[in-house]
């Protein structure tokens, strides 16, 4: 043993298995945290995914809850557009009843009392053009919340159409109508194109300087009839001719709440009609004069080749009527064309005047043709409105 520990080389195995006893500790220590490092990792995994799975879930019920809110919400607001349309639709109904009475009754008095009293007779006419201002309001107002407009007994011309459109806004004396042509609007349509001529003619004369005029020109094309209407005003930014576009090429109701504070109806009320009654509106395009272009196309199917005498030429082949041009003689029917159209002669003008407003001052001398233009608008303007079926809850197409 003695001899052995003196041995160098015992020494050496002797070091050498204490280094390999140490080496395998070391190793099992290292090889026993990596195993817990590894089963660490494998829980934090088993974590991880165990959260995604959560997140995942919660997305799906938090989009599911988003979902669920929004369809409410739709169908909160859809309640309440619906409400609001049917409170506002009654009650647009019951003011047109009362403009309509009102014009009957000024009618009444302009042709039964008042007749022979130009002052009095032109005072009657200024009642009667609000009313039909207030009267196309409520009519739009209406159309917009589901309303119908009633429709005409009888197919009208596309010249009175448009009269009729330009006796409904404030500004009427600075439209001017251009062209003709030996085709009627049908009686179903009447009413909407004439509310929606004149809204466009309403936003024409608003947006435009008040001694400029506005043109409505009457054209034919392959597919129909035109009533284009320009006016000289500063044009509308991109902004509001996309939001025209959208309006007029809606497709069914509009909401109510989406149209401003106040609310700007002009667009919505013409895309509703439009769509309705099958006939096309556009403002895309500049006017010759620097400002807008508006135009409606209205498609063969609502017009007809039966074009129907004048309203005054129905009493008598010798009554004297109202200039359909608007100028200041009336005229005598006095027979027909060869395809049935009244033939007229032009007579001397009498001419009501209006009263001065102040009786004090001497009355300013009035060019004649313009009054008695405004006058033949005011009456020619109402008209047609007046000779309208309303019926309640019917749909005409």
């Amino acid at each position: 043993m003695t001899s052995l520990m003196r041995d160098p080389l015992w020494w050496i195995l002797l070091g050498v298995l204490i280094a390999a006893v140490a080496a395998v500790g070391r190793a099992r220590t290292t090889n026993m945290a990596l195993r817990k490092q590894c089963a660490d990792k494998e829980g934090v995994e088993a974590e991880h995914q165990r959260l995604q799975t959560k997140y995942v879930n919660l997305q799906t019920e938090y989009a599911d809850c988003r979902a669920e809110h929004e369809r409410a919400m739709a169908e909160v607001r859809s309640d309440a557009e619906a409400e609001t349309k049917d409170v506002l639709r009654a009650w647009m109904r019951g003011l047109q009843v009362l403009a309509d009475e009102q014009q009957r009754s000024i009618a009444d008095l302009a042709r039964l009392k008042y007749g022979d009293d130009p002052a009095v007779l032109a005072d009657l006419m200024k009642i009667d053009h609000t009313n039909s201002q207030f009267g196309r309001r409520a009519q739009g107002i209406a159309a917009l919340c589901g309303g119908w407009l009633g429709r005409r007994e009888s197919a009208a011309s596309v010249y009175d159409v448009a009269r009729s459109a330009t006796g409904r806004i404030r500004h009427f004396d600075r439209v001017r109508i251009h062209g003709q042509v030996n085709v009627a609007v049908s009686s179903t349509a009447v009413e909407p194109v004439a509310v929606v001529l004149a809204e466009l003619l309403d936003n024409a004369t608003n947006y435009s300087a008040p001694d400029t005029p506005v043109e409505i020109n009457i054209q034919s094309v392959p597919v129909g009839v035109c009533l284009i209407i320009d006016d000289a005003g500063l044009g509308i930014s991109q902004e509001e001719k996309d939001r025209a576009t959208r309006l007029l090429d809606a497709k069914g109701p509009v909401s109510i709440t989406s149209l401003g504070s106040p609310p700007r109806v002009g667009f919505a009320i013409a895309g509703v009609l439009a769509d309705r009654y099958g006939f096309k509106v556009s403002v895309d395009s500049v006017s010759p004069y620097g400002g807008v272009r508006a135009v409606i196309l209205l498609p063969e199917r609502l017009l007809t080749h039966e074009v129907p005498e004048p309203a005054e030429s129905r009493r008598g082949t010798d009554e004297q009527v109202s200039s359909p041009d608007g100028g200041s003689a009336p005229v005598v029917i006095v027979g027909k064309t060869a395809g049935g159209l009244p033939k007229r002669r032009r007579t001397a003008a009498t001419v009501p005047q209006l009263a001065p407003s102040v009786p004090d001052e001497p009355e300013p001398e009035q060019n004649s043709q313009v009054t008695a233009s405004r006058l033949t608008a005011f009456r020619r303007g109402t008209l047609l409105g007046r000779d309208i079926t309303i019926t309640e809850g019917t749909q005409e197409r």
